[in-house]
């Protein structure tokens, strides 16, 4: 089971961190990745972390959001700085087992309820 929480409305250039905790099971071998979803868009990846420390991000993600896991915790955090109104939307933690694209949500295993990040101009 994976539990997201830390959304909220925040004003342009604000900051928000957003948590994904795992219970249940250890993801240990697992990749855990942030993906959104915005009224009337499909979900788009956003950022992702390897058991071993590895991140991806999306061209979008990258230079404001840092993604970061804590294995000891089964947790996984994304610190979201230089909010834009773009960024507005329901994020998404999940799990993925297999080496299949990162960049697809149809590649992931497990995913948590979402939580709604707004950030007004």
């Amino acid at each position: 089971q994976l539990q997201a929480s830390g959304g909220g409305l925040v004003q342009a250039g604000g900051s928000l961190r957003l948590s994904c905790a795992a219970s249940g099971h250890t993801f240990s071998s697992a990749l855990m990745g942030w993906f959104r979803q915005a009224p009337r868009k499909e979900r788009e990846f956003v950022a992702a972390a390897g058991w071993g420390g590895g991140t991806y991000y999306a061209d979008s993600a990258k230079g404001r959001f840092t993604v970061s896991r804590d294995n000891a915790k089964n947790t996984m955090y994304l610190q979201m700085n230089s909010l834009k109104p773009e960024d507005t939307a329901v994020y998404y933690c999940a799990v993925k087992f297999s080496s299949s694209n990162k960049y697809n949500p149809r590649s992931y295993n497990y995913w948590g309820q979402g939580t709604q990040v707004t950030v007004s101009s």
